[in-house]
């Protein structure tokens, strides 16, 4: 049988790992470093002669992607399931999202290998970019795994504008869906922000895919990821994008909305690829937590004629337009950000 090539890591466990023997490594990863058959990046890592995993460095919600989005991960700690040590980069603040110089002390390189999205508001290439931002200062080699973008090649959206820079979109230029691997992102961002890193990609099957698994608490299901880059823009409004409950950012609402109304002003527009059903619902955290909200869910039915950005101004909109006074824009900090507009 040949073995599955999606993703770089399993180029790493069909034995195509020279350039990595005896090296000591720092790990930025999560739970979805496995390879097509399921085995985690350290346990394919731990087989490669020579090499040792000095510490793992973890992202926005934690190696185990045990915390909710905007939650403090704990700086520093022991690995629960392999016992290494574990150093945060997602805490209380902006300078937590960068690691110490300290942190990639006593290694030779640091491995990247998380399971991105395909969308500019996700943060884990944020991440790989600061990595990669600390590593040119140090002379350290950064070493992507790559892995298919999950949602294609496609590219929709605006350009990231100077002076909108966030956690969400750290550099002017990219656009919202930007069809990209998280290794091609990484070779993006490194010519811009960190030009001197030597930055090295083990690439897979860029236009292939991997087997699913869900990459953040509130990204259950490939058909989630999709509408993501549109209905993302609920974030910066007060209407629920689904949080807090098992369909996150495939159903959407708020208090004081007429489900049946917003429906129908939603099919009227015939939005290519997607289909509405009016939903009533109770988030059990985050906005409208406890509260009754009436909204709607989406239904993918054609993810080759849908765009995401279309759809999410669209939502917008028609609660604005059914319900203006269960609407507002989001006054609150958002990823450290209170200067400017969420949206």
């Amino acid at each position: 049988m040949v073995p599955l090539m999606s993703t770089g890591l399993d180029r790493l466990a069909a034995g195509e790992h020279k350039a990595l023997e005896g090296l000591k490594i720092a790990l930025l990863c999560n739970h979805t470093a496995v390879t097509s058959t399921g085995r985690h990046a350290v346990e394919v890592l731990r087989e490669i002669p020579g090499l040792e995993i000095v510490r793992l460095l973890g992202p926005e919600h934690g190696v185990w992607s045990t915390h909710q989005d905007m939650e403090a991960v704990d700086s520093e700690g022991t690995d629960a399931v392999f016992g290494l040590p574990e150093v945060s980069l997602y805490g209380h603040d902006r300078k937590s999202l960068s690691p110490t110089s300290s942190a990639l002390d006593g290694i030779d390189a640091v491995v990247y290998d998380i399971q991105d999205i395909g969308t500019r508001f996700y943060t884990y290439a944020a991440t790989l970019s600061f990595v990669m931002e600390v590593a040119e200062q140090r002379g350290l080699p950064v070493i992507v795994l790559d892995r298919p973008n999950p949602i294609g090649r496609s590219v929709e959206g605006p350009l990231l504008r100077t002076g909108f820079e966030s956690f969400c979109g750290i550099e002017p230029g990219l656009p919202v869906r930007h069809g990209l691997t998280v290794g091609e992102l990484g070779r993006w961002y490194g010519e811009r922000r960190a030009p001197g890193c030597d930055l090295r990609i083990v690439a897979g099957d860029s236009d292939g895919s991997a087997p699913w698994v869900p990459p953040s608490p509130n990204m259950p299901t490939v058909e989630t990821a999709i509408v993501y880059p549109g209905m993302c823009l609920l974030e910066g409004t007060g209407l629920s994008e689904g949080r807090g409950t098992t369909t996150p950012f495939l159903i959407f609402g708020a208090p004081g909305i007429d489900a049946q109304a917003l429906v129908t002003d939603l099919r009227a527009r015939e939005i290519p690829g997607v289909n509405f059903v009016p939903r009533v619902f109770r988030p059990e955290f985050q906005k409208h937590a406890g509260q009754i909200c009436g909204g709607a869910y989406i239904e993918v039915v054609d993810p080759r004629a849908f765009r995401a950005l279309d759809l999410g101004v669209h939502v917008i909109d028609a609660c604005r337009r059914v319900a203006p006074h269960a609407f507002s824009w989001r006054v609150d900090a958002y990823e450290f950000v209170t200067d400017v507009p969420a949206i």
